[in-house]
C-alpha cells in the first residue's frame, strides 16, 4: 500500500507532555517538518528554552542544547560561530524570549547571527502558574494582574515582531497563528522561510507563533483558539514585518 502521509523523522515518539489544547504540539510538528523538508535534520540544533517547552529536547530528533533562562540567542550564537554549516535553531516562549531574554534577542538580531528563533507567544506565563507576561493584553486577567493588565501600572504589551524588524541585522521576521487550519499552512510557510533564510546564510530569523494556554487562560480548547482569535490576533496582527530578497 503506498504511503501519503507520516509522521516526521524530525519528532521523537515520546508523547508530548502539554496540556489539553495547547498548540505548542502543532508547533513542534511544522518547525520539525521544515527542518526535514529542506533536508537539514542531520545538521539540526536545537536551543531548549525555560519555561513550558523547557523538554523540547525530548521532543525534537536533532542535538539540543538547554540554555539558561532568556539566554538561548546567546547559546544558539556561540553553537552557530563554532559549527557555521549547522541549521540552528532557538524555541522560546514570551516569558523566556521577551522578558529575562530581551537583551540577548535584540542584540541577536542587531548583530545579525544566522540563527532562526521560533518565539511562542500565548501572552501568559503558561508554566510557572499564569503571571502576567510581556505579551498580556491590556485588561487580561492574570494571577499576577487579577484585575486585568493596566497600562498605568503595568506598561502595554510588548510587539515583539515590530520592534525588532526596526533593527538592520534581520533577513526575515514575521508574524503567523496556529488557531485554524489556513493559519496553520501559513505559519508553516513562515517558518520554513525562517529556516531558509539561514540555509542561503542571509541573517537572523524569527518567526512569531501565537499560541493558545488554555489552562491558564481558564478556557477549553475551542474557547481559547477563539479567545485568540478575537483577542490578540487585532492587538498581534499577522504578516511579514521584514523579509530580505535573497
Amino acid at each position: 500500500m503506498a504511503i501519503v502521509f507520516e509522521k516526521t523523522k524530525m519528532l521523537t515518539d515520546k508523547p508530548f507532555h502539554y496540556c489539553p489544547g495547547c498548540t505548542h504540539g502543532i508547533i513542534h510538528r511544522l518547525v520539525a517538518e521544515s527542518i526535514e523538508e529542506l533536508g537539514m535534520a542531520d545538521k539540526a540544533i536545537g536551543v531548549a528554552p525555560v519555561g513550558c517547552a523547557v523538554f523540547a529536547y525530548d521532543y525534537f530528533n536533532c542535538d539540543m542544547q538547554e540554555a539558561a533562562h532568556g539566554r538561548a540567542p546567546a547559546v544558539a550564537t556561540g553553537i552557530k560561530r563554532v559549527r557555521p554549516d549547522s541549521l540552528v535553531f532557538t524555541y522560546q516562549g514570551d516569558g523566556d524570549l521577551a522578558s529575562i531574554g530581551s537583551a540577548e534577542i535584540v542584540h541577536a538580531a542587531a548583530r545579525g547571527e544566522k540563527i532562526t528563533t521560533i518565539f511562542v507567544n500565548n501572552a501568559i506565563y503558561g508554566m510557572t502558574g499564569g503571571q502576567m507576561a510581556p505579551t498580556t493584553l491590556v485588561n487580561q486577567v492574570t494571577t499576577t494582574s487579577p484585575y486585568g493588565r493596566t497600562p498605568d501600572l503595568n506598561g502595554n504589551p510588548i510587539r515583539i515582531a515590530e520592534m525588532l524588524a526596526t533593527l538592520d541585522g534581520p533577513a526575515y521576521i514575521a508574524r503567523v497563528s496556529v488557531h485554524n487550519a489556513a493559519a496553520i499552512r501559513n505559519a508553516k510557510k513562515s517558518i520554513k522561510k525562517a529556516f531558509e533564510m539561514q540555509v542561503n546564510k542571509k541573517g537572523f530569523a524569527l518567526v512569531e507563533v501565537l499560541s493558545t494556554c488554555p489552562t491558564n487562560w481558564g478556557l477549553s480548547p475551542v474557547e481559547a483558539l477563539n479567545w485568540l482569535q478575537e483577542n490578540m490576533i487585532p492587538h498581534y496582527p499577522l504578516g511579514i514585518y521584514k523579509e530580505v530578497q535573497e
